[in-house]
């Protein structure tokens, strides 16, 4: 579980957990890797270039009752991320071996021991004292002892490490994402293999391979047990040993004499000074004091400022700095540098005390300064691959000296005189007096942060404004959401309103429809059926006549024979009577027998031409009443297509009168001035309909006068052109009449079409049912208008 601690300093991730095994370690760094990968990101946001840790921020590692270990990561914006680990031993404990991934530069803060490391073929060892500081390069297996010391001096071991870039070009970052921290446990490198492997490795029984996996989780660090008792860490060494096979790993040989050899470790206390005064002293560690420095990116420096001193301001061109304050109080004073981001940096001071971590970053000039009460002892690592030289600003060291004093001159833009007064006044180098410098840096810190303070709540206060205007404009900006959601809301009712209106307005006139088609349907069926009759009627008529005329045949063929049998009987009566006349009459009879055949046949003729005519008439009827049908069929087409037209008009009416409405509505604010326009125009309406009366008795008069005026014209017998002319002088007038009776009726119904429609509508109903052609001719008008 970890959280973010804040301070003015800058930001550092720590941790409310402390693992209890040699694995806690590997689970802690990789916690730190992915907050460190966080803490990038936010700290190039932020703009934090410059970073100070406290004490109390350092991440936990480990923690048991034998010891502890913390980490902090800095960054210095041009090497990238450091590492460093604060291990800390009590009297008589044992730092677990360990294998090193990467450089570890350390130094021995307080208490005393021994490590242990192995160097190729070799196991050495060293004594550790305070002060000293050492190199153990990557690759290599170390543990770390504390001496019990005497009981009047039970001081615990602190060793202060940074782990850092290395010749070979493996850097922290690179193993920082291996995601196994800077070491790794043996046993825990051992236990990796299964059983089936440790077993053949070390040709051992399976019993001894289970006793090592039953064993008890060490912690990293733990108890140191007597030399002359054999511990489970010792069967592990040798298992390692049996596993590798290799010479390299002779150091582990537990029955036998191993080679031992002492290294030399460099201490800070007992050689020489690089600077002493009054003020203070420094000294610094490199590749020529300590060899085991040597394809290491790291060197170490430690400083010490008596009470009211200051190392000069001054500026690393190689190197970055990162300090741990190891003893007192003071103040840090940090200036961007002109190559510097100015919207990621600004020039910085803040306090630090013991146990605290600070970074200075190349090219950034600096200044540290003690309080007038007390020393500021702070020890470090610098980052460089190169020899680096400091700069100093100030002091018979100062870079300033060796400028040309005209240049320098022009570049404060300040005299000669101002610029020898400037440079000639400091007779100490390095390290200076500088009596209440610290309390004064405290001071105006203390006011920047309290500026610093009153301008976050002001920003918090112009924040809470602007929230607060924020949040009143999102409310009136809802409310006015809110408003035209129920605007829309009553508008999308009104036009579903609308809508059920069309809809049952179109579903009564298609039932109107149906209607009118089923009676139509039922008119033509009667039609039909009529004309069924009137075809059978008529057949039946025809065929009767035809019965008729075939009787009236039949009798005048029978009165033909009869007759002709009377004559044939006259004739042989009066044949013995008239023989003698045969031969003269014969030719009358013959002629009197063509005659007769001629007018039977005239007859006969005659009846086939009348039966003829009757057919044909009775085939124009039939044609004619077919020819009625189909006009009929026509008309009733037209009156239905007149019918869907009037419809149609009607649907585009009721639209336009929806229009209208809508109009109306948006026409409200004129309502009382309409009021008042309706007002004038009843009381013209009154004046008109008055004037209408009297008008209308006037014509009354004048039709009487022109009706007396033509009963005595046409007593006095006048022309027929002239009457003629008259009728059109009063039709003219007549329609000059309706036309001015029309107007005023359209002046008097400007209130609305609906009104219009619903009293032209009641005229023309007026209209067809007095089929008064006066008042179609108006109701043309008016549609027309």
């Amino acid at each position: 579980m970890t959280r973010r601690a804040s301070s003015r300093f800058g930001s550092v991730v720590t941790a409310d957990e402390s693992p209890q095994n040699s694995k806690a370690v590997g689970r802690g760094l990789q916690e730190v890797k992915l907050a460190d990968e966080t803490w990038t990101k936010a700290a190039a946001a932020a703009g934090f270039r410059l970073q100070a840790v406290k004490r109390e921020e350092r991440r936990a590692l480990v923690s048991t009752e034998y010891g502890q270990i913390s980490a902090v990561r800095v960054r210095d914006d041009v090497s990238g991320s450091h590492l460093l680990h604060f291990i800390t031993l009590e009297p008589n404990s044992l730092f677990l071996p360990v294998v090193l991934h990467a450089d570890m530069v350390f130094y021995v803060h307080t208490g005393s021991g021994r490590v242990s490391w192995t160097e190729e073929d070799d196991l050495k060892n060293a004594d550790l004292r305070r002060g000293d500081v050492y190199r153990l390069p990557q690759g290599s297996v170390f543990f770390i002892q504390s001496n019990l010391e005497t009981e009047t001096e039970r001081q615990k071991l602190r060793i202060h490490a940074i782990f850092a870039n290395s010749d070979n070009g493996l850097t922290v970052q690179s193993f920082w994402e291996q995601a196994n921290g800077p070491y790794s446990s043996i046993r825990d490198m051992v236990l990796g293999f299964d059983r089936k492997v440790l077993q053949a490795a070390f040709k051992v029984p399976e019993e001894v391979i289970d006793e090592l996996f039953n064993g008890t989780q060490q912690p990293t660090i733990i108890h140191r047990v007597p030399a002359t008792k054999r511990t489970a860490w010792e069967t592990e060494v040798e298992f390692v040993r049996g596993l590798l096979a290799s010479r390299s790993y002779n150091i582990f040989e537990l029955n036998r004499k191993k080679r031992k050899e002492s290294a030399r470790l460099f201490n800070l206390f007992k050689e020489d000074k690089d600077f002493e005064n009054c003020n203070g002293w420094s000294t610094t560690v490199t590749r020529k004091k300590l060899s085991a420095l040597k394809g290491s990116n790291v060197g170490l420096f430690m400083v010490n400022l008596t009470a009211g001193s200051m190392m000069g301001p001054h500026w690393n061109p190689r190197a970055a700095e990162i300090a741990v304050v190891l003893w007192g109080r003071g103040m840090v004073r940090v200036v961007c540098s002109g190559i510097s981001n100015e919207t990621g940096c600004r020039n910085m001071r803040f306090e630090v005390e013991e146990g605290d971590v600070f970074v200075v970053p190349r090219f950034h000039p600096m200044a540290q300064m003690s309080f007038n009460n007390g020393t500021l002892v702070f020890m470090g690592f610098s980052t460089s691959t190169k020899k680096n030289h400091p700069q100093f600003l100030a002091g018979q060291a100062s870079v300033l000296r060796t400028l040309d004093k005209d240049v320098l001159a022009m570049s404060f833009n300040v005299t000669n005189t101002t610029l020898d007064q400037l440079l000639a006044q400091q007779h100490d180098s390095v390290i200076l007096g500088c009596i209440s410098c610290a309390e004064e840096e405290l001071r105006i810190m203390e006011e920047e942060i309290e500026r610093e303070r009153q301008e976050a709540r002001e920003r918090e206060e112009e924040e809470a404004r602007k929230r607060e205007e924020e949040r009143r404009r999102e409310e009136e900006e809802a409310r006015k959401r809110e408003e035209e959601e129920a605007r829309r809301q009553e508008e999308e009712k009104r036009k579903r309103e609308q809508e059920e209106e069309r809809r049952r307005q179109e579903e009564e006139a298609r039932k109107r429809e149906e209607e009118e088609a089923r009676r139509q349907e039922e008119e033509k069926r009667k039609r039909e059926e009529e004309e069924e009759e009137e075809r059978r009627r008529q057949e039946e008529e025809a065929r009767k006549r035809e019965e008729e005329a075939a009787k009236r045949e039949e009798e005048e063929r029978r009165r033909r024979e009869e007759e002709a049998a009377k004559r044939e009987e006259e004739e042989r009566r009066e044949e013995q009577a008239r023989q003698e006349e045969e031969a003269r009459k014969r030719e009358e009879e013959e002629a009197a027998k063509r005659e007769e055949e001629e007018r039977r046949e005239e007859e006969e003729r005659q009846e086939e031409e009348a039966r003829k005519r009757e057919e044909e008439e009775a085939a124009k009827r039939e044609e004619e009443e077919r020819r009625q049908q189909e006009e009929e069929e026509e008309a009733a087409e037209r009156r239905e297509e007149e019918a869907r037209q009037r419809e149609e008009a009607a649907r585009r009416e009721q639209e336009e009168a929806r229009r209208e409405e809508e109009a109306a509505r948006r026409e409200e604010e004129d309502r009382r001035q309409r009021e008042e326009e309706e007002e004038a125009r009843q009381r013209e309406e009154e004046e008109a309909s008055r004037k209408r009366e009297e008008e209308e008795a006037a014509r009354q008069r004048e039709e009487e006068q022109e009706g007396r005026q033509r009963e005595e014209e046409h007593q006095r017998g006048r022309s027929e052109d002239e009457r003629a002319a008259e009728e059109e002088r009063r039709r003219q007038e007549e329609t000059q009449r309706e036309e001015e009776a029309a107007r005023q009726w359209e002046r008097q119904h400007e209130g609305g079409t609906e009104e219009k429609e619903q009293e032209w509508g009641e005229t023309e109903l007026e209209g067809r049912n007095q089929g008064d052609k006066k008042w179609r001719a108006i109701l043309n008008k008016r549609w027309t208008v």
